[in-house]
């Protein structure tokens, strides 16, 4: 039996039964035999008995911690480090920690310390970057339809999505022994021209069917032309107002998503256009429709997220 599990076995005698080894021990009983009677090996029972000799008493020792590998101005440095630089890897604090101090502390003491100060490492939030007048705009933008509630239903979201057939996730891998990394086989083909693919322009017919329609797209400079402007005048057609970077407010992005999520799971993959216009109908229609509809009851918590938090980000 290990150090270890011998320790634990100690630890797990009760009080009881402790006073019982130590009385059959003075009754000149072997340890073997207390083992028996009291349902413990006869190491246990050595261990127990020798603690009395030696101490006088048969409570539990309690464990003393580990010794403390860094002070406390040490750790005040290392959370300090990490709140400066949210990236800073635990690795490079361990490195400049041990320059300073000349003693070797471990990426996982780091952590450990870290972790006890209430932090822990999370994945970042994808956003992009917003200025002060783009949260200045966004907050505006929501604050002017905090109230909204059936007017999102007149709203048509739309976002120019390109589906090719050359596409994949980057997250791609393939087996291969050391040095065939230049063998054609290996090598994942990246076209520099225009990839086959679909690109619907079917969003004005569509609007033209609806009664009430407000119009919404980004502010991509092919939508903002002249011309581009001109048409939804002339075809009366209400646009809603988009600030810049607000990605995080439109609906069509987490439906574009789910879509693409979708689409990587239809096998075999699209050979042709035609092919990947069915396979992108079948994956569009996968989508249930509840989970359309809690998109748009999403949008008064997105909205009330970006103003309570002054034109950052909401989260979605």
């Amino acid at each position: 039996m290990s150090h270890r599990k011998q320790r634990s076995a100690f630890d797990q005698v009760s009080e009881v039964d402790r006073r019982r080894i130590v009385a059959y021990r003075e009754c000149v009983l072997t340890f073997r035999e207390i083992g028996s009677r009291v349902g413990r090996n006869q190491t246990t029972a050595m261990r127990i008995c020798d603690c009395w000799m030696q101490e006088g008493t048969t409570d539990r020792r309690g464990r003393s911690p580990p010794p403390q590998c860094t002070t406390s101005r040490e750790d005040r440095q290392i959370v300090r480090m990490e709140v400066t630089d949210h990236s800073v890897t635990s690795r490079t604090v361990a490195q400049h920690i041990e320059s300073v101090t000349h003693h070797s502390v471990s990426a996982r003491t780091i952590r450990h310390r870290l972790q006890q100060s209430g932090l822990s490492a999370r994945r970042p939030l994808l956003g992009l970057p917003l200025t002060p007048n783009h949260r200045r705009l966004r907050h505006q933008w929501c604050d002017e339809r905090r109230m909204w509630a059936v007017e999102w239903k007149e709203v048509v979201f739309t976002d120019k999505s390109r589906i090719c057939l050359q596409h994949h996730d980057g997250w791609i891998r393939v087996w291969r022994h050391r040095g065939e990394q230049m063998l054609n086989r290996y090598v994942m083909h990246r076209h520099t021209g225009p990839a086959p693919g679909i690109m619907e322009p079917v969003a004005l017919p569509n609007l033209q069917g609806l009664a009430t329609t407000i119009f919404l797209q980004d502010n991509k400079r092919p939508h903002v032309a002249h011309i581009v402007q001109r048409f939804f005048v002339n075809h009366q057609i209400e646009l809603l107002p988009w600030p810049a970077h607000s990605s995080d407010l439109s609906t069509i992005e987490n439906m574009c998503s789910m879509v693409g999520q979708r689409l990587t799971h239809i096998t075999p993959p699209a050979a042709t256009p035609d092919q990947l216009w069915q396979h992108l109908e079948a994956a569009w229609s996968a989508v249930p429709q509840e989970h359309i509809q809690s998109l748009f009851e999403s949008l008064p918590r997105r909205v009330t997220a970006v103003s309570s938090n002054n034109g950052g980000y909401s989260g979605y």
